[in-house]
């Protein structure tokens, strides 16, 4: 029960769907993402395809909204609130804990920065028809690939970060064994999330299809 004239404290619940959301349907989002842009290894002619295919889909915008948009800033405002009202003391208390908290953090803030600019730039200014060529000429730019490379690979950090925090916020790792298993799982997801984003980054780049045996076998 509540004492009388206490405010009842809701922030659970918050942090509750603050972690969920960084899973589900955000961190889903993101892989999902890097999965579609994988098929400018492919081709470009198979990224293009890949590319209209989402951007045709019925009722876009209200999806975008309401299973992207909205939930990507809810955590991050959430998360912005969580780590003002937080206190790091890495230097004092060296704990993995301390580490991933730091970690997940300033990974957030420059994913934030990341995702509000690729936005920007691939959705606004494109006004949502990006294709292949588009995306191969922004690459061309020194900041615009670092940046991109920096953002995917901090993205990358958060979410694997982030399942271990959802793992052991949610009661799923209880356990010390369970935990270690939940950061290990985290650190094996943000190596594969990284190694495809940076591959794809780099073949854009480059105007590299080093999976094109793909077509030449059909």
């Amino acid at each position: 029960m509540t004492a009388p004239g206490a405010q009842a404290d809701h922030s659970f619940f918050w942090r509750k769907l603050h972690s969920l959301s960084g899973i589900i349907p955000v961190g889903a989002y993101m892989a999902d993402h890097i999965w579609e842009n994988s098929y400018s290894l492919v081709g470009s002619a198979n990224y293009n395809e890949a590319s209209h295919s989402l951007q045709t889909i019925p009722w876009r915008l209200p999806l975008e909204i309401g299973i992207i948009w909205l939930p990507i800033l809810y955590h991050a405002l959430y998360g912005f609130y969580v780590w003002y009202r937080g206190k790091i003391n890495v230097s004092q208390y060296p704990w993995v804990g301390n580490w991933m908290f730091t970690t997940q953090r300033w990974t957030g803030l420059i994913a934030f920065a990341f995702i509000g600019w690729h936005v920007y730039t691939e959705r606004l200014v494109s006004h949502g028809m990006s294709n292949y060529d588009y995306v191969y000429n922004d690459m061309q730019s020194n900041f615009f690939f670092i940046f991109f490379l920096v953002g995917v690979t901090a993205c990358s950090i958060h979410l694997g970060v982030g399942i271990w925090n959802f793992l052991c916020k949610w009661g799923l790792a209880a356990t010390v064994r369970s935990q270690r298993a939940a950061g290990y799982l985290g650190v094996v997801v943000a190596a594969i999330l990284i190694v495809m984003s940076v591959t794809v980054v780099i073949c854009f780049r480059n105007g590299w299809h080093p999976l094109n045996g793909y077509i030449a076998n059909q």
